[in-house]
């Protein structure tokens, strides 16, 4: 096959692939309170048709990256999308609550699986002057997914209920599945003397499976219940099992990462710079949905219209932020990135009743426009940075940050509201999360998004650190 054909179908699988994704995720959201009503199913239980999804991801995806290394990206991605499309089949047929929560923690194996391989596929397929394009084209398709999901899943359960939500990805995932088994590519070279289950790690990959998953369920549960004795276990069985983690690879002979992937400094720095903007980003969307819906008191399809700058700005930022990176070189682009993210939160703490239009659009769509050349800058010097065998665990490494980053920014603002204005929330509603009173959240917010603004700023140090220029061919 030509390379440039090649090229177009590996570029076509990944944006598809990870748009999937993307899409899946927020057409459940619309779907869950008409899910809930017809299963007869507890608040609790429709929480973890989400929470489920995001621990199995979480603890798989760079065991996955590692897979794809091993054994070569495409066969990887293969799996992960007729798998994900089988999953999304049989949880449309799910008889009751307790069938769609096991196969979505099924569906987030598959995705774990689905999510490195895009970004293996694309370390391989293009040099890394044509890289950054690629990445910036696929963070395009994600933002755009994201955008339409709360309007396709608000149409599609209106009309055929919460079921047809899980029917929108079979197609394009089985399409997707079946091209990357019928195109030929040359197999992955073994960088060991002999590819085993012993050589993909499986202890190391137990322990930080375990330290994820229990991270990543304090993170989800912590906003939604508090800091009960279950979440403060949660937290430190976190601790013990990444403490062991990181122990086995220092000992390990043939650990899950190796160890001059971590070792590289590089790749930290971006890892950092993710972490930050992802926390700060989501945090922020967290706080500015709140105050639209409960003090502004905005219906959620009005609070949806008001917070699309940030998705069409992933759309439309994702493509200029490749041609700066290229112009600019990954620092100078990744400091003005973090600088409009802090800008705009700053922006947002602002915001009041009267002004809260212009400013919350304003803000948005400079947090927006920040997020996206983070994602694009940062991507690119993890997928760049990393040689072609050690693409799947970089690429892993990455979504893990990516999937963690946004639990923690909710969970600091949900915290940080929670402790300035204890006595004033209005308590529990259904059985989940916090309520507060309009008056509270006002005092609140404030403060918050100052803290989160200083969670951005933590990025910035990690930024200065990133290479000066970009990669060439």
């Amino acid at each position: 096959m030509r390379p440039g054909r090649h090229r177009h179908l590996t570029l076509a699988g990944s944006v598809t692939g990870a748009a999937v994704v993307a899409l899946d995720g927020t057409v459940l959201t619309i779907a869950q309170p008409a899910m809930q009503r017809d299963l007869h199913a507890s608040f609790a239980q429709v929480q973890w048709t989400s929470t489920g999804y995001l621990i199995a991801v979480a603890a798989l995806l760079v065991l996955a990256g590692r897979l794809g290394d091993r054994y070569g990206h495409r066969e990887v991605f293969a799996a992960g999308t007729l798998g994900f499309a089988a999953t999304s089949a049989a949880i449309a047929l799910a008889p009751g609550i307790g069938w769609v929560i096991g196969l979505r923690v099924a569906q987030g194996l598959f995705g774990a699986l689905l999510q490195p391989a895009t970004l293996g596929m694309l370390r391989a397929a293009f040099p890394p002057d044509r890289l950054p394009m690629a990445i910036a084209v696929r963070n395009s398709a994600i933002g755009l997914a994201a955008a339409a999901g709360p309007l396709l899943g608000g149409a599609l359960t209106a009309h055929f209920g919460w079921r047809s939500v899980f029917l929108l990805n079979i197609a394009p995932a089985l399409a997707i599945g079946v091209a990357a088994l019928a195109v030929r590519v040359p197999a992955p070279r073994d960088p060991g003397t002999g590819v085993g289950a012993g050589r993909l790690g499986l202890t190391g990959a137990c322990l930080l499976a375990a330290a994820l998953a229990c991270l990543v369920h304090t993170l989800v549960e912590a906003p939604r219940t508090g800091w009960t004795a279950g979440t403060a276990l949660s937290l430190t069985a976190a601790v013990a099992a990444g403490g062991a983690f990181a122990r086995h690879q220092r000992i390990a002979a043939h650990p899950l990462i190796p160890r001059h992937v971590l070792a590289s400094g590089t790749l930290t720095a971006a890892l950092a710079v993710l972490l930050t903007a992802a926390a700060a980003m989501f945090g922020a969307l967290f706080v500015g949905s709140y105050f639209l819906q409960e003090v502004l008191a905005l219906d959620p399809l009005q609070t949806g219209l008001r917070m699309l700058p940030p998705a069409v700005m992933m759309v439309v930022g994702a493509p200029v932020a490749a041609v700066l990176l290229r112009r600019q070189g990954p620092r100078r682009t990744a400091l003005a990135a973090m600088a409009l993210v802090s800008l705009g939160m700053l922006l947002l703490a602002g915001a009041d009743r009267p002004a809260a239009s212009p400013v919350m659009t304003g803000a948005f769509l400079m947090l927006g426009a920040g997020f996206s050349t983070v994602m694009v800058t940062a991507t690119a010097v993890v997928v760049q940075r990393a040689s072609a065998d050690d693409a799947g665990v970089s690429g892993g490494l990455k979504q893990t940050v990516m999937n963690i980053g946004p639990a923690l920014g909710i969970a600091l603002a949900t915290t940080s509201i929670t402790l300035i204005v204890p006595g004033l929330a209005a308590g529990q509603a259904g059985g989940g999360g916090p309520r507060w009173t309009a008056a509270a959240f006002g005092g609140a917010m404030g403060p918050t998004l100052l803290l989160l603004a200083a969670v951005a700023a933590l990025g910035v140090p990690a930024a200065a650190r990133l290479p000066p220029h970009a990669a060439r061919r």
